[in-house]
């Protein structure tokens, strides 16, 4: 590391600010320098808010080792207690500032991005730590305006109490599941090393996949929303004639799950699942879902005595409503399950595995892939993703809002647009981590998906962007 940038501070590069985290690719956007001065600055950020220690962890990503070894480094300079929890998912370093009662936690992980990618998740009182509070921390960091202090850094390897605290909530809630067959991909991600250990102490016959902690990800890309990524964990569903399945992203805190026949339980189907058992627990209660989620899941989350609430996409995001409307359980498309019932309120993959385990163990003789077809399945696209590199992305749903609004069109604005029909809805809105617009249409019948599909192209075409197909 250079010695002036740990005395001086630095300008991030201004990409890497992202309105969740802290996250770009290494070497070409930031390395252990930056790293360094991120530890002074979110040290700084820390210290003048009363905080005096910080848990820190990181994934298996080939460039972690070193990034957490100068973000260590720097959070020590700014004297503060320094816990390292090592290696592991993203929720068990969330778990440790509960469990170690720590003020702070920095995860450095690359989340579901490709191996070349790496970064930082934060929390602060164990809030997450996002969107102008990241853009205040990279002009501070800037500004070279560290605190200094004698810091001090402890190992505390907290993997054992992880599991026990995954396994005893498993066990003293489903005492009676019976023995299923589960097939679980790794990912080579880092549940990994946990998950061969967790499965040990679980009823039922476990098969794991790309179980080795490896940064390169050789199988397949770790990001279970994409089906691509799902196929090797569907033909070992089939093969092995098991009950379920379940995948997971680099870090941990997206699940994907596969039931019986194969067939893929999206995000929003997922909590619907989950919604049932926790509004048993807490009738009438609020349950988030993003807006990039089916009607479905609103419509079934009322149906159920619950009261559904519609919030922006992102992990940040939907943490901090979930505290505001004490929230038991949110969701996202994107796998995020987010638990406040018997959990911590944070995004915890392997926890909302368990939870799913424990659901279909204790469901008598239905089969997941039963309850799956009873759900209403409106025809709905992918998740969508255009490339707008020509044009800000935030100016353009800014046009398409106000021509709405001109044509006096019904739409929900909490996150770009959706737009309400008789036929159903579209989504537009901007990615806050690329530069894409992201789209997702969903009709009650195949005419009603292309007259929407339409009406949003009619729109994008103002703007050069080919029609949807």
């Amino acid at each position: 590391m250079k010695d002036k940038g740990k005395d001086k501070g630095g300008a991030l590069n201004p990409q890497i600010l992202r309105e969740y985290d802290i996250r770009g690719i290494v070497e070409e956007q930031f390395g252990a320098d930056e790293a360094y001065l991120i530890g002074q600055g979110y040290g700084t950020e820390v210290r003048r808010a009363g905080g005096q220690s910080v848990v820190v962890g990181y994934d298996g990503r080939l460039t972690s080792v070193a990034l957490e070894k100068a973000l260590v480094e720097g959070l020590k300079s700014a004297g503060l207690r320094v816990l390292r929890v090592e290696l592991g998912p993203s929720p068990m370093t969330y778990f440790a500032s509960f469990y170690l009662e720590t003020d702070a936690a920095v995860m450095v992980t690359g989340s579901h991005n490709p191996a070349s990618y790496n970064g930082f998740k934060l929390t602060l009182f164990k809030k997450p730590f996002f969107g102008d509070r990241i853009k205040a921390l990279g002009r501070l960091i800037e500004s070279g305006d560290f605190a200094t202090g004698t810091g001090v850094v402890e190992n505390c390897p907290i993997e054992e109490a992880y599991i026990d605290y995954l396994i005893n909530d498993f066990k003293s809630h489903y005492a009676g599941a019976k023995p299923l067959k589960v097939i679980w991909d790794a990912g080579h991600g880092a549940v990994a090393e946990i998950l061969k250990k967790l499965v040990q102490k679980l009823p039922g016959t476990h098969i794991l996949l790309n179980a080795q902690i490896d940064g390169t990800f050789p199988a397949h890309h770790p990001d279970p929303v994409v089906a691509e990524n799902l196929e090797q964990l569907i033909e070992a569903v089939k093969t092995d004639r098991a009950d379920l399945g379940f995948a997971f992203d680099g870090d941990g805190d997206r699940i994907g799950v596969i039931d019986d026949q194969g067939s893929i339980i999206w995000g929003d189907q997922l909590l619907v699942l989950l919604s049932r058992e926790v509004l048993r627990a807490y009738p009438g209660a609020t349950i988030i879902g993003d807006v990039k989620a089916s009607q479905t899941l609103f419509d079934q989350i009322e149906e159920m005595g619950g009261v559904p609430l519609m919030w922006r996409t992102g992990h940040s995001l939907i943490k901090a409503k979930m505290a505001e409307t004490k929230a038991p359980l949110a969701g996202e498309m994107s796998g995020h399950i987010f638990f406040a019932d018997r959990h911590f309120g944070f995004d915890d993959a392997l926890y909302a595995a368990l939870r799913t385990l424990g659901i279909v163990s204790t469901g008598g003789d239905e089969k997941l892939s039963d309850w799956r077809k009873r759900l209403p399945h409106p025809l709905n696209t992918p998740e969508i993703r255009i490339g707008c590199s020509g044009h800000d992305k935030f100016s353009v749903i800014a046009h398409i809002r106000n021509a709405l609004q001109n044509m006096q069109t019904p739409f929900i604005d909490i996150d770009g647009v959706r737009v309400l029909s008789e036929h159903g809805w579209w989504l537009l809105r901007a990615s806050n981590t690329a530069e894409e617009l992201v789209v997702r249409v969903e009709a009650k019948n195949p005419a009603g998906l292309d007259i929407l599909k339409g009406e949003l192209s009619a729109y994008l075409e103002k703007f050069g962007i080919p029609p949807l197909v």
